[in-house]
Order: C-alpha cells, then structure tokens, then sequence
C-alpha cells in the first residue's frame, strides 16, 4: 500500500507543480512553470527532500534569481507567497476500527444522492456547490442530530484518478466530541475499501485539523503554499503589489 500511496501521491504532484518525478525524488530545488496561468502566479512545493517553485512564465527566471541559494525554509519565507497547507496519508493504521460509539445518526450518501444536499452552508471544506448546483464532491459521510446535519467529511475527485481529497467540518456546537475524527476515519475506510488513495489537507494554523488527522491514522506527507496570483485580486492586495513591484521587476 505505501508503495501505491507513494506512486500516486507523486504522480499528482508532478500534474499539479508541472515538475518531473526526478525532480521530486531529487534532493534540490526545481524550478518550473505553469503554463495554463495567465496572470502572475507562483506555489511552492516541500516533499521528501526536494522543493518545486512553480510560477508562471514570466516570472519563472526572476524568481529563480532571487531565490539561487536560499534553503528550504528560506523559500518558503519568500515574501510573494502566503498560507502553508500540510498534505497527510493514510498510514497502515488508517483502516482500523475506531472503538466510538456516537449518539447521532451517520451515513454515507454518493454521487448524485449528494445533490440533494445543495444550498446547506457551513460546510466549505467538505462540501461545496457552484452557482449551476453542481459538486466535485463524490461521497460524503455525515451526521445529524435529530435532523440536522452537525458534521459533514467529503470527499472530492483530484487531478490523478482514484485519488480524492478529504475535507471535514464540524458545526461549533459539536466541536472537541471525536465527531471530525469519525467522521474522517469512516469515510477512509470506504474509500480504501474503494481501493481510492485518500489524502487530508489542513492549515499550518489549524491545529485541531491537523489533531483529527494524527488520530485518523494519517501521516504528513508534503507541504505547499496557497497559489498566489498577483493579479490585484488576492485579500493581501496592497501588500503583494508592493511587494510584487519591488522583486519582480
């Protein structure tokens, strides 16, 4: 399974940071460039021992400059970038039973059962529609409390078949009950079962996610920046166009 995990996980990453699975096995900094932005962007990648900066094309050569012999953390501390997410996996653990009992009343709901949930708020990170009603997400493992949903942990389609994404939320209410922690380590089993390789996200902020990940039996695995564009949209507007006028010129 590690082996799988593995091969899957890098096969995402490369689609994903446009980098080869040399460069990610490798032990440097590879710089590459997404070609499908049209506005300045740039992320950047941790994973094993090497770290991927991907920009757009026309800052691909003056980022490289000014990063030449920064270190890892160096690069990460890049002023252009914002927000770090830890990517988990499933241990060998991950499909254990959990010894919980739960007061509230849990299922599963796939693919087109899911639309019917359309118009519920509070629950961005698990579950999410666009304006013509449609979702990336394809299971979702929820819990009600006498009719109404509390948790929701869903799990939606990536850019690599039979790898999904798990996001989790739990109504404040209901917080610090072992809820997200059911809730996530339900739905992996059934998407292991699937044979489908989930992975969990969570902010380098969120200690509570990062806590429902540790006892769902996953293991970090890699690390990113959000993707910055610096097209004048991002919230940190007024910071990124100083500093975006001041280092890549």
């Amino acid at each position: 399974m590690k082996e799988i995990i593995k091969n899957k996980i890098e096969e995402l990453l490369s689609k994903e940071f446009y980098c080869s699975l040399e460069e990610l096995n490798g032990n440097s900094t590879a710089y590459s460039v997404n070609f499908n932005t049209v506005q300045p962007y740039i992320k950047i990648l941790a994973y094993r021992n090497c770290v991927v900066v991907c920009t757009s094309k026309d800052l691909h050569y003056r980022v490289q400059e000014l990063l030449i012999n920064k270190n890892r953390d160096e690069i990460f501390e890049f002023p252009l970038v914002y927000g770090q997410t830890i990517h988990y996996v499933p241990d060998d653990n991950c499909a254990n039973d959990m010894l919980v009992s739960l007061k509230y009343e849990c299922e599963y709901l796939f693919y087109r059962d899911i639309l019917s949930l359309d118009g519920l708020s509070g629950f961005e990170n698990s579950l999410a529609f666009d304006e013509n009603g449609a979702t990336s997400t394809k299971v979702v493992h929820i819990a009600r409390d006498k009719n109404r949903i509390i948790g929701v942990a869903g799990a939606s389609e990536t850019l690599i078949n039979g790898v999904w994404e798990i996001g989790i939320d739990v109504m404040e209410k209901y917080r610090n009950s072992r809820l997200g922690t059911y809730l996530v380590r339900g739905l992996t089993k059934e998407l292991l079962v699937r044979n489908i390789i989930p992975f969990y996200s969570a902010s380098v902020t969120n200690i509570g996610s990062q806590m429902v990940a540790s006892r769902c039996g996953y293991i970090p695995y890699w690390i990113d920046t959000f993707g910055t564009i610096l097209d004048g949209s991002s919230i940190y507007n007024d910071i990124i166009g100083d500093l975006s006028s001041k280092y890549v010129k």
